[in-house]
């Protein structure tokens, strides 16, 4: 028994000095890799990074405004009759200004003109 004991203990600090050269390897690689980290980013010209945050930020933005959108139009979609409502409403208002800006061929001319103009105003 004492036999086991000893060959338990011996066992036991083997895989102790195991564990802990395990762990000053992981030290060693981990202070070398933040080492390189900090490298790369005392290397950075951080006023270019200011203008990528805030794209980065505008889109976040974006994405989390469309989803908030999705999450209102499916609430909406799930009450019976608003969806036919909104459809019916999309149909008189295309009806609509259909009606008061393409009857005639002087307010389709007028449209088109419309349309150049911004057009020119947005692409040049």
């Amino acid at each position: 028994m004492s036999d086991l004991s000893t060959e338990a203990k011996e066992a036991a600090e083997a895989v102790g000095n195991a564990a802990e050269e395990v762990g000053a390897d992981f030290n060693q690689r981990f202070a070398e890799v933040i080492g390189k980290v900090n490298e790369t980013l005392d290397k950075l010209d951080w006023s270019q990074i200011g203008k990528v945050g805030k794209a980065a930020g505008i889109l976040l933005a974006v994405i989390v405004a469309q989803i908030l959108i999705k999450g209102v139009l499916d609430t909406i979609n799930l009450l019976p009759i608003v969806p036919g409502l909104l459809e019916l409403l999309g149909l008189v208002v295309v009806g609509t200004w259909s009606w008061d800006n393409l009857t005639t061929s002087e307010k389709r001319n007028a449209v088109v003109e419309r349309l150049q103009g911004v057009r020119k105003e947005y692409l040049g």
